[in-house]
């Protein structure tokens, strides 16, 4: 892997790791028309860039983050604590995943592209679904709806299906307004993606470094970590006020063109 194809594998992954577009998908379809290879021989860049969103996310949401361990930390019952206890129990069935399916997963990851193509198709349905679907709207998420868009989140380890769009679209199914939705997809995909990084570090450890490079050096690994980025926090910001509009239906458009491209080329 080069500079460039470091630098627009970054820029893809800090863009569609927001939007309801499927991140895992787009570097998929990416690193096939560079000819990569997108499992373990890259597996030092999938960890930095993914890293790399995390950081994005903190960047934007620092004082929802803040608010939550000030909260957290005066040891009562309350809204900060409230709502890190649905992100507890969001994380509950991607953890499942993570740690009995994850070889599985992988496999899936290591398939033909036409994986990627219809789970995209899947993700438009679900974003259209959920764009005229009009449910009453709650005030608050409750523990029973962080579960179920959990397992959202969880299904959506697939390349191709969004998770973002997952987890969004689930939400709005099941009457929560659009407002929190965003903010609540977002910070619960923040101690999944780390505990996935940790698994995919102590992978490295065991194969050793070199291996685990794939033949990337330091120069596009940090080319394509400060991509992700970047990118990552224009396309958190930019998801949040767009999911405030209501406009994921154009999302829907993209995912069934690129889907239906990918299926047929």
């Amino acid at each position: 892997m080069d500079w460039f194809e470091a630098l627009i594998l970054g820029l893809i992954q800090g863009l569609t790791e927001y939007l309801p577009v499927s991140s895992s998908g787009h570097l998929a379809i990416g690193a096939s028309l560079f000819g990569l290879d997108n499992g373990e021989s890259n597996l030092a860049f999938t960890v930095a860039v993914h890293v790399a969103t995390v950081l994005s996310t903190c960047v934007i949401l620092w004082k929802e983050i803040v608010w939550l361990f000030a909260d957290l930390f005066k040891w009562e019952w309350n809204d900060g604590t409230r709502y890190i206890v649905n992100i507890i129990i969001s994380m509950i069935p991607v953890g499942i995943v993570g740690l009995f399916f994850k070889d599985k997963v992988e496999a899936v990851f290591g398939s033909d592209l036409i994986v990627v193509g219809i789970c995209l198709l899947v993700t438009a349905s679900l974003l259209a679904f959920s764009y005229w679907a009009k449910p009453r709207q709650r005030e608050n998420i409750s523990p029973l709806h962080a579960f179920i868009i959990g397992i959202a989140q969880a299904i959506a380890v697939l390349p191709g299906l969004s998770r973002s769009g997952s987890t969004i679209a689930t939400g709005l199914l099941l009457g929560n307004k659009k407002e929190q939705l965003a903010q609540f997809s977002f910070l619960m995909v923040i101690p999944p993606i780390l505990g996935e990084a940790l698994l995919d570090v102590k992978d490295m450890a065991e194969m050793g470094v070199s291996q685990a490079m794939g033949g990337i050096s330091t120069l596009p690994l940090a080319i394509g970590f400060i991509a992700a980025f970047i990118s990552g926090c224009f396309a958190c910001r930019w998801m949040i006020n767009i999911v405030r509009r209501g406009k994921l239906i154009w999302f829907a458009l993209y995912c069934a063109i690129v889907g239906l491209a990918v299926i047929i080329f």
